[in-house]
């Protein structure tokens, strides 16, 4: 009897142990976030866009042969002074120069026809005073003339004509510049008008950068421009000279020109900066938050905005206009007052509650620290 008694106690308290064992654990409490917020409002905005530059020429001539023909000898190199009226390259010329002896040749011939036909006109001229011959004889005759004098001009013509040619086969320097490029080399067959070397003509110069297509409608000719020198941080002063019509086919962005003071000497090339009241956002107000406060909600941007009554934390979308420093510009929407959170974004759930963030204390000085201070410098008793 005893021994049954024993038995289906064991087998209750087994059966206890089993059901415990099988009850889900009770469920643990969310962690309360420590969190960092701001009371957005409305700043004056600080800093400016910048554009990268090249300093070139005002005027940059691409040269090339006003005739065809195959290069035999090119003067200059890359990066040469030339002076005005300097040879830079030659083609051969010697099928303009067969053309010019051809056209010469000819002019004899038309000259020497018309002499013999104003001797013929003169002689029958006399003829006619004396009533030898009839009105219709000497008008003939003065046709044949003013025809031949018609040929010589012609062939007059056509000499300059090719001695022109045949002095187009050298290509000289129209003004004093630096060559910046060669598009050509000796033995090469050019058409007229092939780009064969490219000057940059002293005197002004001028920045070109880029801009983007959002931007090209603030920036007016005319308008003032600071140009920065990148390796001396030289500061220029210029004005916005022309700003392209079109985009560029590969970059979509829009090239401004801004002129240089005549004085200003800077090399060609030079890597420069260039901030213009235009294309900046100095001066102006809007509501700016850290880039740490922006999370991504799907394929919007949001802030965790925070409802100071019940410490709680809500996301609010938002739309990023620009970039100011460290800081983004928001779109209106977001109320000036409206705390946000700046830290701790990316662990928050919708509805969360939360606890604003208090930096730790000092710590407290160690009780032996402190008792060393208490006796001061004194020296300890023997």
């Amino acid at each position: 009897m005893h021994f049954k008694l024993a038995s289906l106690g064991i087998f209750l308290l087994a059966t206890t142990m089993a059901l415990g064992g099988c009850s889900k654990p009770a469920p643990a409490e969310e962690p309360l976030r420590s969190v960092k917020v701001i009371m957005v409002a409305e700043e004056g905005l600080r800093s400016s866009t910048e554009y990268s530059g090249e300093v070139l020429a005002r005027v940059e001539s691409r040269l090339g042969f006003r005739v065809g023909g195959k290069i035999i000898r090119r003067t200059v190199e890359l990066g040469q002074r030339v002076k005005a009226g300097q040879l830079l390259a030659q083609i051969d010329a010697q099928d303009y120069k067969l053309s010019e002896a051809a056209a010469r040749a000819q002019l004899a011939a038309a000259t020497t026809n018309r002499d013999l036909a104003a001797a013929d006109f003169k002689r029958f001229k006399d003829l006619r005073e004396q009533n030898f011959i009839s009105s219709a004889e000497l008008e003939r005759r003065e046709s044949t003339w003013k025809a031949a004098q018609a040929q010589f001009d012609q062939a007059q013509a056509q000499l300059s004509s090719q001695g022109n040619q045949a002095a187009y086969a050298n290509l000289y320097a129209d003004a004093a510049g630096v060559v910046t490029a060669i598009d050509a080399e000796a033995g090469q067959v050019v058409a007229a008008g092939t780009p064969v070397v490219r000057i940059a003509q002293d005197g002004p110069r001028e920045v070109l950068f880029s801009v983007p297509e959002d931007k090209v409608q603030s920036v007016r000719v005319g308008a003032p421009a600071q140009v920065t020198l990148w390796a001396s941080q030289r500061q220029l002063q210029g004005k916005v000279r022309e700003v392209a019509a079109s985009a560029d086919p590969a970059t979509r962005t829009f090239a401004v020109r801004v002129m240089l003071d005549s004085k200003d000497e800077v090399p060609l090339g030079t890597t420069v900066s260039v901030t213009t009241a235009a294309l900046g956002h100095a001066g102006q107000s809007a509501v700016t938050v850290p880039t740490s406060a922006l999370v991504r909600n799907g394929d919007a941007t949001a802030v965790w905005v925070l409802d100071s009554a019940s410490m709680t934390v809500n996301l609010s979308p938002v739309q990023v206009q620009t970039a100011d420093g460290n800081a983004v510009v928001l779109a209106p929407g977001l109320k000036p007052g409206t705390q946000v959170v700046t830290a701790g974004v990316h662990v928050l759930t919708p509805g969360q509650k939360v606890s604003l963030y208090q930096p730790p204390r000092a710590a407290a000085a160690l009780p032996g620290q402190a008792a060393a201070e208490a006796g001061g410098a004194s020296a300890p008793q023997k």
